[in-house]
């Protein structure tokens, strides 16, 4: 759980990376996933890791899409990815 936890503050970081008027949808899309989803089994390591995955690919076409630098992320893909 502590992974998601450091997750969720990192995509709130990169948000603020996002262009000005985007931010605020950005960050309550990226709250509610994280409540939709906090129902998850920290005992189920593959649902887990399933969400973090989506959480770093979702993230980085987001960052494309306002033609932010990928590496911006580096810090989300050690949580996400490792």
């Amino acid at each position: 759980m502590k992974a998601a936890l450091r997750a969720y503050g990192e995509v709130l970081r990169l948000v603020k990376r996002l262009p000005k008027d985007t931010r605020p949808y950005y960050a309550k899309y990226a709250r509610e996933n994280f409540v939709n989803y906090r129902e998850v089994d920290p005992n189920d390591s593959d649902s887990l890791r399933e969400l973090l995955n989506r959480t770093y690919t979702h993230s980085l076409w987001v960052l494309n899409k306002y033609s932010v630098d990928e590496e911006a992320a580096d810090k989300l893909k050690q949580i996400c990815c490792s």
